[in-house]
């Protein structure tokens, strides 16, 4: 909302020293987002004043139309002389009143006017036009043509209020009342302490029979409506300047003076009105829900398929405009230089419900100045006085006459009411206001507050987003400063930190991002075709989502199910952006249904819900575990004066699964597997004991080719995921910290040749349990395959083994006999036979 800062100090006396800056600052203390505070005319100097055009000579030879022409100024160029100025310009005649800016002036800009020489004439000057000026858009595109009665060398500066300051307010859904002047003058009246210059508080007569008569059918969609009619107006009467530099400073454009004065009272008081050509409406004006499949051509000229929840306004033809939204094209006020123009107007002024115009607004995707008024919630006592003010106008401005009938339709409604504990302010801000204070500023927002120790506010009727104690509270805390309120740290209650399961979830990302991975955060939506890009099967459980009714993009209405989707399209845009080497992770919410959901309950408002209620609400849930994954790509290390560099390969896949592993203090088992989207020869299952049971908690590995080219992503991509939540109660709990034995280790080096399908983990554990507690360490050093030395079909994995005791130095023959007894295991349970022997 734009709010000139002269029209604002017409309502409340600032002082005369305050800037805009100085009224921006007291609003923001307030709780107004001043967003910008605009000069006009900020550099502007004179001479520019009103000059009347006395000959006009067509210039011949040149690409464009130019004008030599004559123009009186009076004596405001010293010699009383008429000013030559060369202009192209085609929208005045001879006699017309204009702007004139003369040599030594500066426009907006720093634009510096001298006399010059140009299409073969010396131009003395300019013929300005509205964008010259910075006075913003009067639909003519051309030179500024002001009414007779303005006298030659007229300061045009002061004239048309070309010097002033605009605040532009963001204002926020829940206070429609600041889409005004009226809104924001008592808010700054608030703030300086002043009283208000209410511009609604007019003499309105009181309704009659003799009104034009009205029918409303839907009393829920439309409680309030008041209509005035003014006949007489002179077609030939255009909005004087005051009114049109007013609208065009909260960034109207004027059109014709009976809808100027509509749109001036709209801004002015935040009630959106109406105007009718009344030889154009055909009997009673109706308020109703449109039929299926009606049309209205609204006054944009766009033609409308209606909705069933459309509300319209009608006469006995049908749909005459689209309430609270847009007017209809059959009932235009007529322009005087189009038509005999209208004489005879019906005014509009009504209330409608909230929800009704925002949603007609979205699904015809037609947001008007009214639209976003009733939105936000207009004040319904305004109606009248806002009819009232346009009648005025009208007869003041257009030589109407306002005919005595007044219609006022009102269906029955008392005032909102809140009882509230007058220390609740204090309690939620940890301030003690003290009750005079609560009451004092409850009634500068309007409110009407009695009683003691429990305060009952009645709601002023233009702030219908005060609905309970806690927006009370916010009035009193925002109009007392934000900025006053002290910093103070919470007092957390000893034993309330973090549970486990959140220390679990901060480790792992520690340890991802120490290992060289960056974390990536998504967004938890996905497209259901990227499931045909990854490979998954028709029945895989991660081909069935939940949608959401509201998406943010069409096209990814679902909440993912797995983690890679987001990260690979993160992957895929950093290498498309010249970042090849990348190591990525996240850690989040997947959403898994499980077709068990229940019906959502609908939950109380008035009250705190029971746990009955709040435990229904979750059985409607999907299950959303929490899982951590990891995709690579490019080089895992970088080649350098140390030596050649490598590529991530999927065995770096699997060790970031032995690093979360690590972090939970759970053992992980490493099997291959085919399991899409990863290659089904480079394709591990990631297994982890719970209560003795083995459990699948992942998978990890390369993608496979097609994955990777349907995803258009790096080749040899490498991806993981793993359930956190299965690998928390996989783990033993706190680790403890190992006893560091001061004997020294023992180290047996072992070559086992086995079966190419033998997993290297089966051959591992079978060592891992045949060497007993001695040993201290296991690490797999060397895989060799070879016919000639190690058969066909077969593979050599070679192991360190390290033993230690924790009470003394282990003597040769006990370390070799835990290594036999190892070796001896794994060839019992994987046929495995020592290399050489």
């Amino acid at each position: 909302m734009r709010i000139p800062l002269s029209w604002l100090r017409e309502y409340v006396d600032l002082p005369a020293s305050e800037t805009g800056r100085d009224v921006q600052a007291k609003l923001v203390s307030a709780g107004l987002e001043v967003e910008t505070v605009e000069q006009l005319g900020a550099g502007l100097k004179g001479p520019l004043v009103v000059g009347q055009v006395k000959t006009i000579e067509e210039l011949e030879g040149f690409k464009k139309p130019i004008r030599f022409c004559t123009v009186d100024v009076g004596q405001a160029n010293g010699t009383g002389e008429p000013q030559e100025i060369v202009c192209g310009a085609r929208n005045f005649a001879v006699g017309d009143k204009v702007v004139v800016v003369l040599p030594g002036a500066v426009l907006p800009g720093d634009f510096a006017i001298a006399a010059r020489k140009t299409y073969g004439k010396t131009s003395h000057g300019m013929i300005c036009s509205t964008d010259e000026l910075g006075m913003g858009d009067d639909g003519t595109h051309g030179i500024i043509v002001l009414p007779p009665e303005h006298e030659v060398g007229t300061d045009a500066i002061e004239l048309l209020e070309l010097v002033d300051e605009v605040l532009d307010i963001a204002v926020t859904a829940n206070r429609g009342d600041c889409l005004s002047i009226r809104g924001v003058a008592r808010e700054a009246a608030i703030a300086y302490g002043l009283p208000l210059r209410d511009p609604a508080l007019l003499d309105v007569p009181t309704p009659n029979a003799d009104g034009y008569p009205v029918q409303i059918t839907d009393r829920l969609g439309c409680d309030r409506f008041t209509a005035r009619t003014v006949a007489g107006l002179s077609p030939d009467y255009r909005s004087p300047i005051w009114l049109q530099r007013r609208l065009q400073k909260v960034g109207m454009r004027p059109i014709s003076l009976a809808v100027d004065v509509t749109n001036y009272v709209m801004m002015e008081l935040g009630q959106p009105l109406h105007a009718y050509d009344r030889s154009l409406v055909q009997g009673a004006i109706g308020v109703r829900r449109a039929e299926q499949g009606e049309q209205l051509t609204t006054l944009d000229g766009t033609k409308r398929k209606l909705d069933a929840e459309d509300l319209v306004i009608t006469d006995e033809r049908g749909p005459i405009g689209l309430a609270g939204v847009m007017g209809g094209a059959n009932t235009e006020i007529a322009d005087h230089e189009e038509t005999a123009g209208t004489t005879d107007v019906v005014i509009e002024a009504a209330h409608f419900d909230a929800v009704s115009i925002a949603r007609t607004a979205r699904r015809h995707k037609l947001s008007s100045e009214a639209s976003k008024r009733f939105e936000r919630g207009v004040d319904p006592e305004a109606a009248s006085a806002a009819a009232q003010r346009a009648v005025d106008l009208l007869v003041l401005l257009a030589g109407g006459k306002a005919e005595p009938g007044v219609t006022e339709v009102v269906a029955p409604s008392g005032p909102h009411t809140i009882t509230v504990p007058a220390d609740h302010p204090d309690k939620v801000a940890g301030v003690t206001y003290g009750r005079e204070t609560v009451v004092r500023r409850l009634q500068q927002v309007g409110c009407d507050a009695y009683g003691q120790d429990v305060l009952t506010v009645t709601v002023p009727s233009w702030r219908p987003d005060l609905v309970d104690p806690n927006d009370l509270a916010e009035e009193v805390i925002r109009l007392e400063g934000y900025e006053n309120l002290p910093s103070t740290l919470p007092k957390p209650p000893a034993g309330r930190g973090l549970t486990a399961r959140q220390r679990l979830h901060r480790r792992v990302g520690r340890a991802l991002a120490g290992a060289g991975y960056v974390e990536a955060l998504n967004y938890p939506f996905l497209g259901e075709g990227v499931f045909d890009q990854l490979g998954l099967e028709a029945g895989d459980a991660r081909r069935k989502v939940v949608k959401l009714i509201n998406p943010l993009n069409d096209e990814e209405p679902a909440l993912r199910t797995t983690l890679l989707p987001g990260l690979l399209n993160a992957l895929r845009r950093n290498d498309g952006r010249g970042s090849h080497d990348l190591a990525l992770f996240e850690t989040g919410l997947v959403f898994r249904p499980t077709g068990e959901e229940t019906a959502p309950v609908r939950l109380p408002v008035d009250r705190r819900p029971t746990d009955e209620e709040i435990a229904g609400l979750d059985a409607a849930l999907p299950a959303q575990p929490r899982r951590a994954a990891v995709v690579l790509a490019g080089a895992r290390e970088q080649a350098g004066w140390w030596g050649k560099g490598r590529p991530a390969d999927w065995a770096d896949a699997i060790e970031a699964a032995r690093t979360l592993a690590r972090e939970a203090h759970a053992e992980l088992t490493v099997r291959a597997d085919r399991h899409e989207p990863w290659h089904p020869g480079r394709c591990a299952a990631l297994y982890v004991d719970i209560d003795g049971t083995e459990t699948l908690v992942g998978h990890a590995g390369e993608l496979h080719p097609r994955v990777v080219k349907a995803l258009s992503l790096p080749e040899r991509t490498c991806a993981m995921e793993l359930d956190l939540d299965v690998l928390e109660r996989a783990g033993t709990g706190l680790l403890e910290a190992p006893r560091i034995s001061t004997f020294p280790v023992a180290t047996q080096d072992v070559a086992l040749i086995v079966d190419k399908t033998v997993p290297a983990a089966e051959v591992e554990k079978a060592l891992r349990e045949g060497a007993g507690e001695l040993l201290e360490s296991i690490r797999l050093f060397d895989v060799y395959e070879n016919a000639e030395q190690v058969g066909d079909d077969k593979k050599s994995l070679a192991y360190a083994l390290c033993f230690r005791a924790g009470d003394r130095t282990l003597k040769a023959d006990e370390a070799s006999a835990a290594r036999d007894a190892a070796v001896a295991l794994a060839a019992e349970r994987t046929g495995a036979v020592l290399r050489g022997a």
